[in-house]
């Protein structure tokens, strides 16, 4: 519901009112009872309300955190391929 700024034509009074869009504008000051006129305002579009946006909206991850939780490059061990003695119980998955 939009806030519509209204001014008195008798006393000089200017308010705001929260008003629905369908609601019919107010005819009434309410100091000194004299006629009002609705002002036209630039409005607001966006207005922002509470405390601010979550911590983990927009935030950036930390570089080089892909496949890592440690923070350290995990490296394929070199393979002898052929020889089984890079790999454990003489299985190597480079050797054909």
């Amino acid at each position: 519901m939009p806030t519509y700024e209204y001014e008195c034509g008798e006393c000089g009074n200017r308010f705001e009112l929260f008003q629905s869009i369908s609601e019919k504008p107010t005819q009434e000051c309410p100091k000194c009872r004299g006629k009002v006129k609705r002002l036209i305002s630039g409005g607001c579009g966006l207005i922002f309300k509470g405390s601010g946006f979550y911590s983990t909206d927009y935030k950036k991850k930390p570089s080089g955190s892909e496949n890592s939780t440690s923070g350290e490059k995990k490296e394929k061990p070199s393979c002898d391929a052929g020889s089984g003695s890079c790999c454990a119980g003489g299985s190597c998955p480079e050797k054909g």
